[in-house]
């Protein structure tokens, strides 16, 4: 007689093996969120420029080393908002963070601050400088409503012995017109920049994109997405160096001039320009 494992009780091991190689086949967060970055033209700078993240966690979380995030909160955080820069939809890799660290993470248990409340406040005495400034605005109030009712009792005196109200001239009120908000910076307005610095204008005309832009001394001058319709103007003594997340939806003038290109929908450009371009425009 046998006693060796019958097919029925070898059915759940292999079970568990067809899984475990299904979660070998599946990558790991940080590789998808690693590839996804490479797959978009970016680099860690880029990334960490445009989400605040810093360096240091975004490569370790694409480590898969959760721990410089500071806890399970906080990572869920960071892998959310590093989805999000590379296009990827965040909830499959939450439901990954959740199923290898535990699940969700538990909520915080409110502080005992309100036991603040129970203190009896330390009593004051009375703020008598506080007293003092009121009594003096209000002599000072009723000394001016004095004054004010004495010139209109005056007034009508006059009107009285003059000519009848009718006849008196009445004050006429100027209203100023409202003025028109000053205009975004155009072509024109590019044209007419000092010749002695560059001057690049960058116009969200066909969609939202992330942009960058430096100038010579590696200063930033802007970090930050353009919605569409937005425009920026920057300008520097020599050079501004610009990353555009979304170049096919950008219009670009430079010196006053439109720059002619051919870039695609969702290609990142790194561009720099100087005081002499462009050649031709």
């Amino acid at each position: 007689m046998s006693i060796g494992n019958s097919p029925e009780d070898e059915r759940p091991f292999e079970d568990e093996r067809v899984e475990e190689d299904r979660e070998e086949a599946r990558p790991s967060i940080g590789r998808a969120l690693q590839q996804a970055r490479i797959a978009a033209g970016l680099t860690v700078d880029d990334i960490s420029s445009a989400t605040r993240v810093r360096m240091n966690i975004v490569h370790a979380i694409e480590a898969d080393d959760f721990t410089a995030c500071g806890g399970d909160v906080y990572a869920r955080g960071h892998i959310r908002t590093l989805a999000k820069a590379v296009h990827l939809d965040p909830a499959p890799l939450l439901d990954q963070y959740g199923d290898e660290h535990g699940g969700r993470p538990a909520p915080t248990p409110a502080a005992p601050l309100f036991e603040a409340e129970r203190i009896r406040p330390e009593r004051r005495g009375p703020n008598w400088t506080a007293a003092m400034v009121a009594a003096i605005v209000a002599v000072i109030g009723f000394v001016g409503f004095t004054m004010f009712q004495g010139g209109d009792d005056s007034g009508e005196a006059n009107v009285a012995e003059g000519s009848t109200p009718g006849d008196s001239a009445s004050p006429t009120t100027k209203t100023k017109k409202p003025t028109d908000p000053k205009p975004e910076a155009s072509d024109s307005a590019i044209a007419a920049a000092p010749q002695d610095k560059v001057t690049v204008q960058v116009a969200a005309a066909d969609g939202r994109s992330w942009i960058s832009a430096k100038d010579h001394n590696g200063r930033l001058l802007f970090d930050g997405f353009l919605k569409q319709g937005e425009t920026k103007t920057f300008q520097d003594s020599s050079k501004v160096q610009l990353v555009l997340g979304d170049a096919g939806a950008i219009d670009l003038f430079v010196n006053g001039k439109k720059i002619k290109d051919d870039f695609q929908p969702g290609s990142v450009e790194r561009l720099t320009y100087t005081k002499g371009d462009p050649e031709a425009g």
